[in-house]
């Protein structure tokens, strides 16, 4: 196996986590029930997704390179957001938009990918630009539109705890 193909390897594997975890911790922003591990193993694995997509050879600007800059950029927000702005006001806001950005961003390469390498799909999109995969493309865009809306409506930091009211015993 070559040096290219063990690092790819790697590189998926590390993609793959960070498509799972990202599961959990969109699932901990729905649910307002933050959940530190699904948390972190979200962002350093998106983060290092981003960062070991750059050490392939390129010969030019690819999609997948301006894709990786992007999510980059939106990791960064997202830690701006949640450490620099404590997740005061707007911007509890910024920081689910912005690590949800970077889900979507991972998902939507996942996509792709699965066009381009399971071969019932490739040949249903050889191209990526047959309808097949713009609906996929459409499908999870939309997926992630809802979450993110449910995100940010029902996200705090301290999750709220139900009470109940106490009627004093006479």
């Amino acid at each position: 196996m070559s040096a290219l193909a063990i690092y790819t390897l790697i590189h998926v594997a590390i993609s793959l986590v960070g498509i799972v975890s990202g599961f959990g911790f969109a699932y901990s922003l729905v649910s307002s029930r933050p959940h530190p591990a699904w948390t972190a193993t979200f962002f350093i694995s998106t983060l290092l997704t981003s960062v070991t997509g750059f050490g392939f050879p390129h010969l030019q600007l690819t999609p997948g390179v301006i894709i990786g800059i992007l999510s980059l950029i939106v990791l960064a927000t997202a830690a701006i957001a949640r450490y620099v702005g404590h997740l005061r006001s707007g911007w509890r806001i910024t920081y689910v938009v912005s690590a949800l950005v970077a889900f979507y961003f991972n998902f939507f390469v996942l996509v792709v990918q699965s066009f381009m390498k399971i071969p019932a799909l490739h040949a249903l999109a050889p191209t990526n630009s047959e309808p097949p995969f713009a609906i996929a493309q459409l499908v999870v865009l939309v997926a992630f539109l809802v979450v993110g809306y449910f995100a940010v409506r029902r996200f705090h930091e301290t999750p709220t705890i139900p009470t109940t009211p106490v009627t004093p015993v006479v």
